[in-house]
C-alpha cells in the first residue's frame, strides 16, 4: 500500500471518528436537557413571602430526600467494597499466593547456617576443638613429688628452727 493511500485512509477514519464524537455529544446534551426538564422544573418566582417560604420548604424536603438516597448508596458501596476485599483475601488464601515479606539481615554462626540449609542432615561441626583426639597424659614421678609436697606452710614450719636445719642436713647426707 502506498503512503498516499495510507494517508487517505487515515484521514477518512479520523473524519468518521470526529462525526461519531460530535453525534455522541449532541445525544448527551439532549439527554441532559430532558433530565433537567423532568427533574428540575423552571423556578417560578413567588410574589408573596408565604409562597417563597413554601418554595424553600419544598427545596429543603427535596434536598433531604436526595441526601438520604446518597447516604444509602454510599453505605451500599462501602459494604460491597468490604465484601470485595474479603473475597480477595479468601482467593489469596485458597490460591496460596502471599506477598513475601522483606527479609532482614540476620547474623548467624556457620553451624547455624549449615543447620538451616541442610536441616537434619547437618552433622558437620565447625568447632575445631570437637574434632581433636583425646590424649591421655602420662604423669611423671617428678610431677607426683611436686604434688605430694602439699601445703608450703607445712614445709616451712618443719624446716624452721634448729630441728628443721638438722633435718635438712640429714636429708642431704
Amino acid at each position: 500500500m502506498s503512503s498516499s493511500r495510507k494517508h487517505h485512509l487515515k484521514s477518512l477514519m479520523l473524519s468518521i471518528a470526529k462525526d461519531l464524537l460530535e453525534e455522541e455529544e449532541r445525544e448527551r446534551e439532549e439527554e441532559r436537557s430532558q433530565y433537567m426538564a423532568e427533574n428540575c422544573p423552571a423556578v417560578s418566582m413567588p410574589r408573596s413571602l408565604q409562597e417563597l417560604q413554601e418554595v424553600c420548604r419544598e427545596i429543603h424536603h427535596k434536598i433531604d430526600v436526595i441526601d438520604e438516597e446518597r447516604y444509602d448508596l454510599e453505605m451500599k458501596v462501602n459494604k460491597s467494597n468490604k465484601e470485595i476485599d474479603d473475597l480477595k483475601i479468601k482467593v489469596q488464601d485458597l490460591m496460596g499466593k502471599f506477598k513475601k515479606p522483606v527479609l532482614r539481615k540476620v547474623r548467624m554462626s556457620a553451624d547455624a547456617m549449615l543447620k538451616a540449609l541442610l536441616g537434619s542432615k547437618h552433622t558437620v561441626n565447625m568447632e575445631l576443638r570437637a574434632n581433636l583426639k583425646q590424649v591421655k597424659k602420662e604423669v611423671k614421678e617428678e610431677d607426683k613429688e611436686l604434688r605430694d609436697v602439699g601445703d608450703w606452710r607445712k614445709n616451712i614450719e618443719d624446716k624452721s628452727g634448729m630441728d628443721g636445719r638438722k633435718k635438712m642436713f640429714e636429708a642431704e647426707a
